[in-house]
């Protein structure tokens, strides 16, 4: 049976987690109704983790938007048609990889307004209210946010849901993508004002949302709104609050130990042992058939033109890829990347690996020889770990920060050369766009901070996409590319949604 958009669906059945007390705690308690739910504070708590219940779904943060992110100049994709078809911008919005994008999203923004709308009505002391309203205007904005550069430009922005009435579902899409990135601003300050900072969660309530966090995706938002005054802003207020640094050692970001680090600003929260919590993306990156250990998917690869970005001194290029003849630790042994039984499969499209997300495969099999799934899901066709997914971290902000500053014609070498630093690069002076660009794809490449959707805001993927990507061997890949600014500079909006929408959505124009 055809799914309807989220835009129609009443409330959503709550989806249950379990979690140990150093985890967010999710537990959602029964389907929610107009009869028996929004009753007491338990069902407030219940509403509430529903909002968080959705970041785990495969199809957003397990690979998602990513397969959006193919169409980068950074990543190579395993032979399939609709990766295909996203890297050479012939998709319709009906590919079964990126279709369920739009529903998610709505449906996280629906649970989210059904707490704003319910909860001040349910006996709670100011300081949970406070903290269950200023989680669901965050986690509203996030998702919107990320639909709205996605499928929205100034020619038509995405429809925001009646928030006061959610029996009003046909709402028609905004008139310019403007008004949205207004509304989740608002949103945003919102939430500011009503969390707390990070370091005031108790254990069991990381994963929550926290106040520099709101404060970091209105730097985001306002970077695409191209409002550099408030980007700048809010990053010095995160800078200011003296929360976060960044971690001494690159490498070490992307480690379990360090998933609450002074760097954390917002990520998946993951987990290995509680299977249905958590991100797949570790194993989705991991080698197709992880070399015959571990049911690695093997969808994404860096590219040649990607590891080429980097200094050879830049400490982040061993860190971010790996290459021919690199060591590393699988499941407790010492392995050359790419030699011997650690030859890559043919389904590899690029020669190298993402290393990122490899901490979690390096520590050994317990002593009867399973998966330890402290660190792995031992469910291969699950490959969760326990290390979170970052969606938003301290050296983004101070990227961003730095990008605002040079497009006010101010100096940014500080910013810069924080980021150098760590890279083990030398300081730079008069640091222009060309260095921010380089520093941003050397620090977040393979992360969800989307470098195609920088491409596009920076006027660059028209040039960029005009030439070939290669193999680590030098064979071309993918050959140069057409992309068409007035056209491929938004995504298309799934035909379903637009077919159940009695003409309140419209095509993206071009689409």
């Amino acid at each position: 049976m055809k799914k309807i958009s989220i835009l129609l669906l009443s409330l959503a059945m709550l989806i249950g987690f379990s979690a140990c007390e150093s985890e967010l705690d999710l537990v959602p308690q029964g389907a929610p109704s107009s009869g028996n739910f929004w009753k007491t504070p338990a069902d407030a708590k219940a509403g509430v983790n529903a909002v968080y219940a959705l970041y785990s779904d495969d199809n957003m943060y397990g690979r998602g938007f990513f397969w959006l992110n193919n169409a980068s100049d950074d990543i190579g994709t395993k032979t399939r048609q609709n990766a295909e078809r996203i890297k050479n911008f012939i998709v319709d919005g009906s590919e079964s990889d990126t279709k369920d994008i739009w529903r998610l999203h709505y449906e996280v923004m629906k649970r989210c307004n059904d707490v704003i709308r319910n909860i001040p009505n349910i006996p709670l002391d100011e300081k949970t209210r406070n903290m269950m309203l200023g989680e669901a205007y965050f986690n509203h904005a996030v998702m919107h946010l990320e639909l709205a550069y996605h499928y929205g430009d100034d020619r038509a922005g995405i429809p925001i849901q009646d928030r006061n009435d959610p029996t009003n579902v046909y709402v028609p899409r905004t008139k310019n993508v403007a008004e949205n990135y207004a509304y989740i601003a608002a949103d945003l300050v919102k939430a500011a004002d009503l969390l707390p900072y990070f370091n005031e969660l108790t254990t069991d309530n990381y994963g929550r949302a926290h106040k520099t966090a709101a404060w970091a995706y209105l730097v985001r938002t306002y970077l695409y709104a191209k409002d550099w005054d408030n980007a700048i802003k809010y990053a010095d207020m995160i800078v200011a609050s003296g929360k976060h640094k960044l971690l001494d050692n690159f490498e070490d970001v992307f480690t379990i130990k360090n998933n609450w680090s002074t760097e954390y600003i917002w990520s998946v929260t993951s987990s290995a042992e509680n299977t249905s919590l958590g991100s797949i993306f570790p194993g989705v990156c991991l080698e197709d058939k992880g070399w015959g250990v571990y049911n690695g998917w093997g969808n994404f690869y860096p590219t040649k033109e990607l590891f080429d970005a980097y200094d050879p001194a830049d400490k982040r290029r061993s860190a971010t890829i790996l290459q021919k003849g690199d060591q590393f630790m699988y499941f407790g042994e010492l392995a050359t990347f790419n030699e011997g039984k650690y030859v890559v499969s043919s389904s590899n499209r690029t020669g190298y690996q993402f290393k990122k997300y490899m901490e979690p495969f390096g520590y050994p099999k317990t002593t009867s020889g399973g998966i330890d799934i402290r660190y792995v899901n031992a469910n291969g066709d699950k490959p969760s770990t326990a290390l979170n997914v970052p969606l938003l971290r301290y050296a983004d902000l101070i990227l961003m920060l730095a990008e605002a500053k040079l497009m006010k014609g101010q100096n940014a070498d500080t910013e810069i050369n924080m980021i150098r630093h760590r890279a083990g690069l030398a300081n730079i002076t008069g640091a222009t766009m060309t260095d921010l660009k380089r520093e941003r794809r050397c620090e977040l490449a393979g992360e969800w901070t989307d470098r195609h959707f920088d491409l596009v805001r920076w006027g660059d993927a028209k040039a960029v996409y005009a030439q070939p990507l290669h193999h680590y061997n030098g064979t071309v890949i993918y050959p140069a590319r057409n992309f068409n600014p007035a056209i491929h500079h938004v995504w298309p909006i799934p035909p379903d949604e637009i077919a159940v929408s009695k003409g309140a959505l419209f095509q993206n124009q071009g689409w």
